[in-house]
């Protein structure tokens, strides 16, 4: 049976700039940059205040966007583009983010949800008006001596460069998982806890 889904919108979330290469905050930008390679994907070109690719992928009309209007303006840009293709955020869209709670490195992928404090999260359910669309959530720790503005835009420290390295693969690997197998399925994949450098 085809899937019905025809079209499917991924969107890494991040701040724009040399600033915040490889910043706690910026996972989401890493994540579909590794994922644009390995599909070799088109050029980001400027669209949808954002950076946008379109591709196909396991049978599926693929976009990738990178918003550039800071963290706290991200919806703008996912709703540009949900409404220009006409998408249903709760089967057509996953939103890849930072996350404080979590720890470093590991990944958790939810289907509906608040924003828990993440400001990009947070827009996009003002802007598009749900909670109902998949987030798949990279651990970046917390601290107790960093305030947390600094914390997450801190560049990723060497001691754990290799375990973010290791989780960027495995949510790229979850993200074909998804595109494959649908998002109920995939959760199966990626809601693994995994030990460090665990491939």
């Amino acid at each position: 049976m085809a899937n019905p889904i025809e079209t499917f919108l991924i969107v890494g979330l991040g701040n724009p700039g040399p600033k915040y290469d490889k910043t706690r905050h910026n996972i989401g930008f890493e994540i579909l940059d590794t994922l644009a390679e390995k599909w070799q994907a088109p050029a980001f070109s400027p669209k949808f205040q954002g950076l946008f690719a379109q591709l196909s992928q396991s049978g599926l009309k693929v976009l990738l966007l990178k918003p550039e209007t800071y963290m706290n303006l991200s919806g703008r840009s996912v709703q540009e583009a949900i409404h220009f293709f006409k998408l249903n955020p709760s089967s057509q869209l996953l939103v890849i983010s930072d996350d404080l709670d979590l720890p470093v490195a590991q990944l958790r992928l939810r289907l509906s949800g608040g924003a828990g404090g993440h400001n990009g999260l947070k827009s996009i359910i003002e802007c598009i008006g749900t909670e109902n669309f998949a987030r798949l959530r990279v651990g970046i720790g917390k601290s107790d001596k960093i305030p947390t503005e600094n914390y997450v835009l801190g560049k990723i420290p060497k001691a754990e460069q290799a375990a973010f390295e290791d989780a960027i693969k495995h949510a790229a690997e979850g993200i074909e998982a998804i595109l494959k197998d649908g998002l109920a399925k995939a959760m199966n994949v990626i809601n693994v806890k995994r030990g460090p450098h665990e491939s």
